[in-house]
């Protein structure tokens, strides 16, 4: 079997398993591989509803796709198995065809919202492995999409006052930062790179563009709110 083979089924497995397999026996993908791994993963798991984006060091960035499946709205509770990691960010909404340049016309393409990413793994003994994380969907789980900005008029967002409340644990609740400085740069990013991947970027999708609360794991009877200026509010339980 190939690389990309014995990931996929290792990590198809542990879905469907519910256990999470050793990925210190796995073999190392590079990074095209691992982005291969995640459309044998993708077809498998179903739909994509969006997408997840971040710079890397090398100038190849982070994409990883987001299920349909585990992506809800506010106030609806999440499954969670021992615990879920819980980021608060900013996504963009594509609310038209996104054609060859979505950049080009942003307003008209895209539309900021508030929304909680869900993450967990499907690996262990791979934390420090960046290209198998890679192709663990850098261990996105899902998505939990609050109310979008109308009216927006392209602005940037970098420094935004942010509050997420987990469990009644105050995670942040203060000015916070994109990854990057720019929600816009990273969402370019994508735009610049995605392509076809996993079926390219489509109208109801949406793209997050980095956490503004780092990231924290949280068990099952959580209470989780998130709340950032001029977009409002999210929410969910974890149960």
């Amino acid at each position: 079997m190939t690389t990309v083979e014995i990931v996929a089924q290792a990590l198809l497995d542990a879905r469907r398993d519910g256990v999470r397999a050793d990925g210190s026996v796995l073999p190392s993908p590079d990074y095209h591989q691992a982005l291969a791994i995640q459309r044998v993963v993708h077809r498998q798991i179903g739909p994509v509803s969006g997408f997840k984006v971040a710079p890397r060091p090398d100038g190849q960035p982070v994409i990883a796709p987001i299920s349909a499946a585990r992506t809800v709205r506010t106030g609806v509770p999440v499954r969670v198995g021992d615990r879920l990691g819980i980021e608060l960010e900013i996504g963009f909404e594509v609310i038209a065809p996104p054609g060859p340049d979505p950049m080009a016309e942003s307003t008209q393409v895209f539309r900021p919202r508030i929304v909680l990413e869900l993450v967990d793994n499907r690996l262990t003994g791979a934390e420090h492995n960046a290209l198998l994380k890679l192709a663990d969907m850098q261990i996105n789980d899902g998505l939990v999409v609050g109310p979008a900005l109308a009216g927006w008029d392209g602005r940037d967002f970098g420094t935004v006052e942010a509050r997420l409340i987990c469990g009644g644990r105050v995670v942040v609740d203060g000015p916070a930062t994109l990854p990057g400085g720019s929600a816009l740069a990273n969402l370019a990013l994508l735009c610049a790179h995605l392509g076809d991947h996993c079926g390219g970027l489509r109208q109801g999708q949406i793209v997050i563009t980095g956490s503004l609360s780092g990231l924290e794991y949280f068990p099952a009877g959580t209470d989780v709110s998130g709340h950032i200026a001029d977009l409002g509010s999210v929410s969910c339980r974890l149960e």
